[in-house]
């Protein structure tokens, strides 16, 4: 199906060569440069819910969809786990227990059978 990559090629690394350089520019220009720019009030306060936004982009699909549908039944134990999970946050409100006591909730669930 794929060849083996020959790493003795020139070309493949002059490629991650540049990516290296690549990522490490873009990376770190803000810290180089950062303390020059000043980034006005409202940006920086909307800039706080970016990595909440991002977080719930990559598990919300994770949790509500199975295969190419949206699966919002009892058998969907990582809905019922996520759902527990955010009622202990709202009782307890410390991430690292929160993100145990979900993990607690679907290992149990999936070891007991509870919902198949």
């Amino acid at each position: 199906m794929f060849d083996a990559i020959d790493w003795g090629r020139t070309d493949i690394w002059i490629a991650i060569a540049v990516l290296a350089v690549a990522t490490a520019a873009t990376r770190s220009t803000f810290w180089l440069i950062g303390h020059h720019i000043s980034i006005p009030r409202r940006v920086g306060e909307m800039l706080r819910y970016a990595p909440a936004c991002a977080l719930a982009a990559i598990i919300a699909p994770d949790m509500l969809m199975e295969g190419q549908q949206v699966h919002l039944e009892l058998s969907n134990l990582k809905l019922l786990s996520g759902i527990a999970a955010t009622i202990f946050f709202l009782i307890r409100r410390n991430m690292l227990q929160t993100i145990v006591f979900g993990m607690l909730v679907f290992t149990g669930l999936r070891l007991l059978h509870v919902f198949h």
